[in-house]
């Protein structure tokens, strides 16, 4: 990859704060950024802040415990139609049908299919290792402009109440452009960045759970449930990694990086680096603090934190809450992926 890797937490979270040296907009360092990419993600302070702030108060003007009883809702309506019924796939029963709902209600839009937009958006989540393998750019960019379509189609109907609702409220004044791409394009991002990490983290905590006895019961414990959903995210985050590249010479753990060099912060290594966590190894529900960096860290953390947290709560109270015992069914198949951690497939059954 032509990348320093970072697998110390101090080294990664130093990168991620410092926007200064490390960039994350290619056009700092000479590059491009085609269009459709041009979102909170992408653009680094200070163009990036009045966009981000944009949505971060939208944000906060959601009723987050009205998306998480919604969540529980459709879980425990889909876990009575599972249970007793013999093996399922917790990607396609569980992780796909929960995230969408919970993106789409918090937005305020009519949810897509789940199978088409899971196709859509696998093609755009996969792009994201389009430095190790070439031929995965396009697909992701033909998705990408498909996805965009449907959000132009929501910026032209009818505003339902939502984060969406707010954010076009907000931005209607400003006549630029520009601001107006930014905007759009950021709520792309998070419809479909939202919906990729929600559904890889379901999976990844269902393993978790299925792999380590007496966890998911242990959550019936609020204060446990508070903390151990964070926890999960720390043992087996969904992102597993991003690229920085140094607008100036500098050093990280002595040794030299050039200006234009790229550094590649692994969240996953961060997150088990033993200087940083005790039992660094282990599944520690109580963990406090635990400040991982399984949603990313500064400017460019995940926006959709909080929302993610409600719907990995409303995951596993809904399986304590329900009569059926949750059981392994076989071995799950992990995703061939370097950025996103995720399964393809994750066998389970509910036992009455």
């Amino acid at each position: 990859m032509n990348s320093w890797a970072l697998t110390r937490y101090t080294d990664s979270v130093r990168v991620l704060r410092d926007h200064a040296t490390f960039a994350r907009d290619p056009r700092r360092t000479g590059g491009t950024v085609p269009e459709p990419s041009l979102s909170v993600q992408t653009l680094d302070p200070p163009q990036q802040n009045a966009v981000r702030s944009l949505f971060m108060t939208a944000l906060r003007a959601q009723d987050l415990t009205v998306v998480e009883d919604r969540a529980r809702l459709l879980l425990r309506e889909r876990l009575d139609q599972l249970a007793g019924a013999g093996p399922f796939d917790v990607v396609t029963e569980i992780a796909v049908p929960l995230s969408v709902a919970v993106v789409a209600h918090l937005l305020g839009v009519e949810p897509p299919p789940y199978g088409e937009f899971a196709a859509v958006s696998d093609a755009i989540m996969r792009s994201m290792d389009g430095g190790l393998n070439p031929a995965l750019v396009e697909p992701g960019r033909v998705a990408r402009r498909q996805l965009s379509d449907l959000v132009d189609s929501w910026f032209a109907a009818s505003a339902r109440p939502g984060l969406l609702a707010r954010v076009r409220q907000a931005v209607a004044p400003d006549p630029d452009a520009l601001t107006r791409l930014y905007v759009k394009n950021t709520a792309r991002m998070m419809f479909q960045g939202g919906y990729s990490t929600m559904a890889a983290a379901i999976g990844n905590a269902m393993h978790t759970l299925l792999t380590h006895p007496g966890a998911l019961d242990r959550m019936r414990d609020r204060a446990l449930l508070a903390t151990g959903v964070d926890e999960l995210v720390r043992f087996d985050g969904p992102v597993q990694g991003t690229t920085r590249t140094a607008v100036r010479s500098c050093r990280i753990g002595g040794v030299g990086i050039k200006a234009g060099q790229r550094v590649v912060p692994l969240f996953a290594a961060a997150n088990r680096d033993p200087a940083a966590f005790t039992r660094a190894d282990d599944l520690v529900l109580d963990r406090t603090p635990n400040r991982h960096l399984g949603y990313g860290w500064g400017p460019h953390s995940c926006i959709g934190t909080t929302v993610a947290q409600a719907g990995l709560r409303a995951l596993v109270t809904a399986f304590n809450d329900h009569p059926a015992r949750l059981t392994a069914a076989g071995e799950g198949v992990r995703r061939r992926a370097a950025t996103m951690r995720a399964f393809d497939t994750l066998p389970a059954a509910l036992l009455l």
